[in-house]
């Protein structure tokens, strides 16, 4: 339908174009038989042409026939509808929904308006891109006063929808656009008649949510008189006084600072109360300790009594054992000690014995030892009688360890070597006639 409203609509106008065309054209014909006119001299005329204005006018009346036809399609798109609207007899009733209808050309208009959900917002929009509502109000906060007298901003958002059903009295009863003229009015309206019946504390924190349904419901009532249908009214953000938002401030400290200490003080009376349980819990575990002790006690006391039936005859046997055990021990320690005594005395005996013949054996080491010194020493002063100047060399070897010995013969040229083997000589003369000389007999 849309493209046959517009093909008809181009139609008449293109008609009427045509019609205009002709008329230009025959004009310019004339001007051009006037120009010939003019011009030529005398002689025969050419034929005259006349201007079509019969055909161009049938033509133009012809061609508002279309463009009547496509000014009688109303197109309504979608999200939107629309009401007719009569140049005789007004507003007219009934909806236009989306799609196509006819209404009457020129006597006859549509006035459309959008059906979707729209929203009017007052305050800092969440979207720093959208500053502006979407009514076009600037964002700015709806200023009230609260009962204290203090200006509070309200930062709101109100969404709502016109009722298609009411378009029609929407149209011929309200401003127009409504969005614009009556929907900012009735909400600031609302909340200024609404807060100031409530302090900024219960704005704020304590009646918010209160505070929001009432404003909703007489938003909703009043502008569901004049066909608008208010589906939520958000009371998003307030803005406090400066001076008051620090006192708040400083009370809320206050505030959490009580509700600190209470929930201290409830902790601390918790901890107390668990104390008194637990000593609750200690007193009666230790009676119920001392009583299963004390059942405990009788058990093994009946029991004990009960096994002295049976172990007083084994404790007396146990006294007879062990006395014949103590007279065994002692014949078996009386034994031992004369034993030991017997055992003693053979070995001091063989201890003198082994004395004894020790003794003897040194006796003899020394006589043997006595005789070989003897014989040796013999030996030696024979070998010495032999050979004097072995003396000088033994000496010189006792002498020191460092002395090295050159052996020189005995010829007179050496005095020192001469004096020294004389006297070397002469005291080995001495001890060869000390050795020559008959041994005393001892003296009794």
């Amino acid at each position: 339908m849309l493209f046959l409203k517009y093909m008809l609509m181009w139609g008449g106008i293109g008609m009427i174009a045509v019609a205009a065309g002709i008329l230009a054209y025959d004009l310019y014909l004339e001007l051009k038989y006037r120009q010939a006119l003019a011009e030529a001299g005398p002689g025969p005329l050419p034929p005259v042409r006349r201007i079509r204005w019969r055909g161009a006018l049938a033509l133009s009346l012809l061609a508002w026939g279309p463009i009547l036809l496509a000014l009688g399609i109303v197109v309504v798109p979608a999200g939107m509808a629309g009401v007719r609207v009569s140049q005789t007899k007004g507003t007219l009733a009934g909806t236009l929904y989306p799609g196509v209808h006819l209404v009457t050309p020129l006597a006859e208009s549509v006035a459309l308006f959008d059906t979707r959900d729209q929203l009017f917002t007052t305050g800092a929009h969440e979207d720093a891109g959208k500053t502006p509502s979407a009514a076009g109000q600037k964002a700015e906060p709806l200023n009230v006063q609260a009962k204290e007298g203090l200006t509070v901003g309200l930062a709101i958002t109100v969404r709502y929808r016109l009722d298609p059903k009411r378009l029609d009295y929407i149209q011929s009863n309200l401003p127009q656009p409504v969005e614009k003229e009556i929907v900012p009015a009735v909400v600031a309206s609302a909340w200024r008649e609404l807060v100031p019946n409530y302090t900024v504390r219960d704005v704020f924190a304590t009646k918010r949510e209160e505070v929001r349904q009432r404003a909703a419901g007489v938003i909703t009532q009043k502008l569901a008189s004049d066909g608008i249908v208010v589906k939520e009214v958000m009371l998003r953000d307030i803005q406090l006084p400066p001076e008051y938002a620090k006192g708040l401030e400083s009370l809320l400290l206050k505030e959490q600072e009580n509700d600190r200490m209470g929930v201290e003080t409830e902790l601390h009376q918790k901890q107390v109360r668990i104390s008194e349980l637990d000593a609750e819990a200690q007193k009666v575990q230790e009676v119920k300790q001392a009583e299963g002790q004390a059942q405990v006690r009788v058990l093994q006391a009946k029991g004990e009594a009960d096994a002295m039936q049976y172990t007083l005859p084994l404790k007396e046997k146990q006294i007879q054992q062990s006395k014949l055990e103590a007279e065994a021990r002692k014949e078996a320690t009386v034994k031992n000690a004369e034993a030991q005594a017997e055992a003693k005395v053979i070995d001091s005996k063989a201890e003198m014995e082994r004395r004894k013949l020790l003794a003897e054996a040194e006796a003899d080491r020394i006589r043997v030892t006595a005789v070989a010194d003897a014989e040796r020493m013999r030996n030696e002063g024979v070998i010495l009688k032999q050979n004097p100047l072995l003396i000088n060399k033994i000496v010189a070897e006792r002498l020191s360890d460092k002395l090295q010995i050159m052996m020189v013969p005995a010829d007179g040229k050496f005095f020192f070597a001469n004096d020294v083997l004389r006297s070397m000589n002469v005291s080995n003369h001495a001890a060869q006639a000390e050795e020559a000389a008959p041994e005393a007999p001892p003296q009794n």
